[in-house]
């Protein structure tokens, strides 16, 4: 018969009736007398019914050989590899192989301990029922002849043991000693392997959602930093555009420039991640950068860096009258607050040499976002209008200067050789 087939898998789901059938009750009706005579045709019907499906005797009195003497059927637990190669393949099959895994592992946990209690319990009956403490109290007495209290109690001593709880009397004679300490370390492997398993069926449960989330985590990553390397420049600057064009016209110094310095603008912004407490810029500094908020929030903070003055969130910005330089400001160059980072904040920053680089095609903006900065400063009172009005500056003029020397050298009439 094929493996593979269902009919296959339908022979294995008969015969494991009969194999978990033997797992559980072999042992049971060997030590339990009581269960054994009192359930004679049952038992008769079962084994019958087993060995038919087993195919193994055809022999009428050696069937009643072993009804009579259940010990005699622990060969048929040979077959138990019949019941796992059922679970096995029933795993395959099923729509929830993580649940059945862990039916699987609590149904291994009860075939122990009550294989366990049916060991007690013949142990007991070996040494004698109430000779001491810690085996089963004799049977004599009322309470405890009863089949379903000496199954119980024999269940319940033997989770108790199993599970390292303790709370049963301690033992007495050597043997006893000797399978409470075989009881104890089986209880640990047991222990160690229910920790271990269902940490692991927890992390299969939890493993295609995680794959698929690394997948998405990957994917987004690539879409951030790989794809734009691979466009054209063309397509690169439309994007940003369409990106990050609305966010530079809120800036006030920019929104009545012209579309084609916008642009230059929003090619030349760097992306920036800030995490929480790290500061932006502090009070003094030089200022190099104008920063605008993507996503996040920045906190005004005084010197303390506890003190919160206001907080900034998407799409403000700060620092845009620093990068110009504008002539008779008060602040100069200089940050005039410390700004922190609240949580994680992702921010644009543009610098001043990528202003001036820009603005040296635009001669017009650049006198237009110099007079918007002056008013700026102006209605804030943060400029000095006599310095503001004094004429240029004497570094421009040296700088000036500088760059017309190799010019005008190279327009002096050579001397007469």
């Amino acid at each position: 018969m094929d493996p593979a087939t269902d009919l296959y898998y339908r022979w294995l789901t008969i015969i494991a009736a009969p194999a978990f059938y033997n797992l559980m009750m072999l042992v049971t009706r060997a030590c339990f007398n009581e269960l054994q005579e009192s359930f004679t045709k049952l038992w008769l019907t079962l084994d019958y019914s087993s060995d038919i499906i087993y195919i193994i005797d055809t022999f009428v009195r050696s069937r009643t050989v072993g009804l009579n003497n259940p010990e005699l059927r622990f060969n048929r637990l040979f077959k138990i590899g019949r019941l796992f190669e059922f679970f096995d393949r029933t795993e395959t099959r099923t729509n929830y192989p993580n649940i059945f895994r862990i039916s699987n592992l609590v149904l291994y946990i009860l075939v122990i301990i009550h294989w366990n209690a049916c060991i007690f319990f013949a142990i007991s009956k070996t040494i004698g029922f109430g000779s001491d403490s810690w085996v089963y109290p004799n049977i004599s007495h009322p309470e405890f002849g009863r089949l379903s209290r000496k199954y119980i109690y024999c269940l319940y001593w033997s989770t108790l043991t199993l599970t390292t709880i303790g709370e049963t009397p301690p033992p007495v004679k050597d043997v006893e000693y000797l399978f409470v300490v075989c009881d104890f370390l089986i209880g640990v492997l047991i222990f160690a392997t229910i920790v271990g398993n269902v940490g692991a069926m927890i992390s299969n449960m939890n493993a295609s959602r995680a794959d698929f989330q690394a997948k998405i985590d990957s994917i987004k990553q690539y879409m951030q930093f790989q794809v734009l390397k691979n466009l054209p420049d063309k397509l690169k600057a439309e994007i940003a555009i369409n990106v990050h064009l609305d966010t530079l016209k809120k800036v006030r110094i920019f929104q009545d420039c012209e579309a084609g310095l916008l642009i230059e603008l929003v090619l030349k912004l760097q992306p920036q991640v800030f995490s929480p407490g790290d500061y932006i810029c502090k009070k003094g500094d030089i200022g190099r950068e104008m920063y605008i908020i993507k996503e996040g929030k920045l906190a005004v903070v005084a010197d303390d860096g506890v003190t919160q003055f206001v907080v900034l969130s998407d799409g403000a910005y700060f620092g845009e009258i620093s990068i110009l330089g504008i002539k008779g400001s008060k602040a100069g160059n200089r940050r005039t607050a410390n700004i922190r980072s609240v949580g994680y904040s992702d921010l644009f920053a543009l610098s001043k040499d990528d202003l001036m680089e820009a603005l040296t095609e635009y001669p017009e903006a650049k006198k237009a976002l110099e007079e918007k900065g002056k008013a700026i400063l102006m209605k804030d009172n943060l400029i000095d209008e006599a310095v503001a009005n004094a004429g240029a500056d004497p570094k421009d003029m040296e700088e000036k200067i500088a760059g017309w020397r190799p010019t005008w050298r190279s327009c002096r009439p050579s001397s007469p050789g």
